[in-house]
């Protein structure tokens, strides 16, 4: 049993810790973006109910935009990867340039279309003072778009070289001067004015604007990034290649849109339950976000592995790598899968202490564990298929199992079967679960189209 259990390892044993050294800064960057929310979330929490739950509105709104700019700005790293696997240092400082071009244009766009949503909040079945409270909060969320999707196309591109560590540092940076900044504004420190929610809003926003500015100095003077500055600055803006990035950028941007819309389809149905159920689920969706990092992580160090695995022809370590990638998913999201449902009454009184909240948290947690290693395979097999500039069939994938099959099924199981809050849940444990075993089958029958093309 041993020898067979070492004979299947052995393709993927040289792949696991240069792959987890690779994903871990990743990680701790993207854990950046997510604390944020968490820290909004933790601190405004202790203000109220009403106020956690405008919170999660605003933000169950914004993240719909937000991750379609994530999106799209992930569309550099697999198109960085494929030259920089191939040699082509040259290529690699010109889609660094098109994509700044490209994303910053889409994020302007979208900046606008985003602001006029706002006049739509108060129409969507919330209650009056989570709306009011919501509305502003979300205008200044919005006006750091822009910014932020300048310091994602950076972060994109020096990830597709594989230096990971610059975002990494850069991120943890802007995230401890939004915590100073949220305990200054939000509980009126050191002389300034008590704002609140208004507080968590303009920390992020001033957090958001200092991370591209600190990615563009390093870029700037940094040697290690000097050849690529030299192309970024010779070359020149081409809209031919502007669109190839935003056609592969983005269905990335949907899939994920899809998935947060599905989300925050959920958040405003716990609305429809109750305030407190709104604010459970914000709580779940903090403390899933903290394991779900570690899976985006790895899902990002795939897209980076087997983009540049493809690009020198090395179809073994394309599969091998992936795969690699895979079981580690599968090992920590089964240890936090387990420790969801033991810690179920502990973790969510670090966010509220509400008896109402709590009762509903500790039971979605339950559910969410379960969630778990499904969620984590999901995001796995999209950054693998990301890797092989495969966007638009995952895409289709995504859309079906959870706009056709989780949001109904979550519809049905809280309102029809009156599983409440749970229900809801249960509707994305099972949209997940259908859609990592497709994706795994995409994988499979697109490896064999291209390995033998």
């Amino acid at each position: 049993m041993k020898n067979k259990i070492e004979s299947f390892l052995e393709p993927y044993k040289p792949h696991y810790l240069p792959n987890l050294k690779l994903a871990l800064p990743v990680v701790l960057s993207q854990a950046g973006q997510m604390v944020v929310n968490l820290v909004d979330t933790l601190m405004v929490g202790q203000l109220g109910s009403t106020e956690l739950a405008a919170v999660s509105f605003a933000n169950s709104i914004f993240i719909v935009g937000f991750v379609l700019i994530i999106g799209l700005s992930i569309a550099v790293t697999p198109l960085v990867g494929k030259t920089h696997g191939s040699g082509n240092s040259h290529k690699t400082g010109f889609w660094l340039k098109q994509g700044i071009v490209g994303v910053g244009m889409f994020a302007v766009a979208q900046t606008i279309l985003m602001l006029l949503v706002s006049l739509l909040m108060p129409f969507m079945g919330q209650e009056p003072e989570v709306v009011a409270m919501a509305i502003p909060f979300y205008l200044v969320i919005v006006s750091s778009i822009f910014p932020i999707s300048i310091f994602f196309v950076f972060k994109q591109f020096a990830e597709g070289i594989s230096n990971t560590r610059i975002a990494m540092v850069i991120t943890l940076a802007a995230n401890a001067i939004n915590i100073i900044l949220n305990y200054i504004l939000i509980y009126g420190k050191l002389g300034a004015p008590e704002m609140g929610v208004m507080g968590a809003g303009w920390a992020t926003f001033i957090s958001r604007i200092l991370m591209p500015l600190i990615f563009i100095i390093v870029f700037a003077y940094l040697p290690f990034f000097k050849s690529y500055k030299k192309v970024y600055l010779s070359t020149k803006v081409e809209m031919k290649k502007v669109w190839e990035l935003i056609k592969i950028g983005f269905p990335i941007g949907g899939q994920m849109v899809i998935e947060v819309f599905a989300f925050s389809m959920g958040a405003i149905m716990m609305g429809w339950i109750s305030k407190e159920a709104m604010a459970a689920h914000q709580v779940v969706i903090a403390i899933a976000s903290v394991t779900y990092m570690m899976s985006s992580g790895l899902a990002s160090a795939a897209t980076i592995k087997v983009s540049t695995y493809r690009g020198a022809g090395d179809w073994f370590n394309v599969k091998a790598s992936a795969y690699a990638i895979v079981h580690k998913v599968i090992v920590f999201m089964t240890f936090t899968a387990i420790a969801f449902i033991l810690a179920r009454n502990v973790l969510p009184r670090i966010f509220s202490d509400e008896f109402e909240v709590l009762l509903v948290a500790s039971q979605l947690m339950v559910v969410a564990g379960i969630f778990q290693v499904f969620d984590g395979l999901q995001i796995a097999w999209l950054g693998i298929l990301r890797g092989l500039e495969d966007v638009k069939a995952p895409t289709i994938i995504t859309f079906v199992t959870w706009i056709l099959m989780a949001l109904p099924i979550s519809y049905i199981c809280a309102f029809q079967f009156n599983m409440g809050p749970s229900g809801i849940w249960v509707g994305y444990l099972s949209g997940l679960a259908i859609a990592s075993i497709w994706l795994r089958y995409r994988f499979k029958g697109l490896y064999k189209k291209l390995i033998y093309n």
